[in-house]
């Protein structure tokens, strides 16, 4: 099943091909073509997205598995995606959803409309929505619509993205999107390059925009062995959050273990965990937090003041909770974050 609907962010050519505007690949599309995402299409001189209304995953989350452990914890976010993606990252852990369309397969889904996935999120006791699994971007007409209709009823609007889109999305997105948690996937343009088809530079004045635009961030890294695990990238790239997002940005740093074209890459070791944890303190992070690891307690969130351990987690769920109106109980710091009302 297609759902084709008309796309937005694009300009006609005047010979029949189309100038996509959503990402920054800026495809160039001739006509009965698709983009790099395999799911728009230039049909007769104008592009058409085939995924609007087709939810290929569906779940209601924890909001920590999005991650994002200053925004709302403890509550439930209604979370979907469609098929498809802007990048082919060789280690991408939903690539069964994700890449599919872009080797010209079929695209399944099941459809639904944006007021009734908001009225189920509402329903089902959630307190935001959540555009995520493949890439939002890429089914981003559909996504500003649900945004719009769950602004409505008083939820939040949460994108989990690799952040590789057009400074034109960006911008759509910006007074709908609450918070969100960017892959920032290493730090050299290389890796972007040659591991993900993409580039890093966007995605890096990407993330600065979506900070100047009031959005609750937080950043993940995936440290895999070989590719992206120097003491050297991982401190330059915390350097980076630091100091050109702030300090109180929280850091998820992932483990990476094998799948889809790296089976054979191992687990990352759990001392280059620690290590990229304590190059992230270095770099003045008051937030770091380890994932695809045992519990620990790098999974807690501990007051960068005085130390006290504010929000203890077992998986993806709050199980104890020294909060109080977004304030450290025992030293009456303030917590960053977003902890009461979106």
């Amino acid at each position: 099943m297609n759902a084709t609907h008309p796309a937005s962010l694009w300009k006609p050519m005047d010979d029949g091909r189309v100038h996509c505007n959503l990402c920054c690949h800026f495809c160039i599309i001739a006509p009965g073509e698709r983009g790099l995402c395999g799911v728009r299409t230039n049909k007769d001189g104008e592009l058409l997205t085939l995924v609007y209304g087709l939810v290929a995953a569906l779940n209601i989350d924890p909001v920590e598995k999005k991650p994002l452990y200053h925004f709302l914890p403890g509550t439930t976010t209604l979370s979907f995606g469609t098929p498809g993606c802007n990048l082919r990252c060789s280690f991408c852990q939903n690539h069964t959803l994700s890449q599919p369309p872009r080797h010209g397969a079929a695209i399944k889904g099941q459809p639904a409309e944006p007021g009734a996935l908001a009225e189920t999120a509402l329903d089902s006791g959630c307190r935001s929505v959540s555009y995520t699994y493949s890439e939002p971007t890429i089914f981003f007409e559909f996504a500003r619509d649900t945004a719009v209709e769950a602004k409505k009823l008083g939820l939040a609007n949460i994108l989990v993205s690799n952040g590789f889109m057009s400074p034109a999305c960006l911008d759509e997105f910006g007074p709908l999107v609450d918070a969100a948690n960017i892959d920032l996937k290493a730090f050299t343009p290389a890796f972007y390059d040659t591991v993900c088809g993409g580039k890093l530079e966007p995605v890096k004045k990407n993330l600065i925009r979506m900070r100047k635009l009031g959005w609750w961030l937080e950043v993940t890294t995936l440290v895999i062995p070989g590719l992206n695990d120097t003491p050297e990238e991982l401190g330059n790239l915390a350097r980076f959050i630091a100091g050109e997002l702030g300090p109180q940005t929280p850091w998820h740093i992932s483990r990476f273990h094998p799948d889809f074209m790296m089976p054979s890459t191992p687990p990352t070791p759990p001392s280059t965990m620690e290590a990229a944890w304590d190059l992230g303190k270095e770099a003045g992070l008051e937030y770091v937090y380890i994932g695809n690891m045992p519990a620990g307690s790098h999974n807690n969130t501990v007051c960068h003041s005085c130390g006290k351990t504010l929000l203890e987690r077992r998986g993806f769920s709050v199980v104890a909770g020294t909060l109080e109106n977004g304030r450290c109980k025992a030293c009456g710091a303030t917590v960053p974050g977003r902890f009461g009302s979106a």
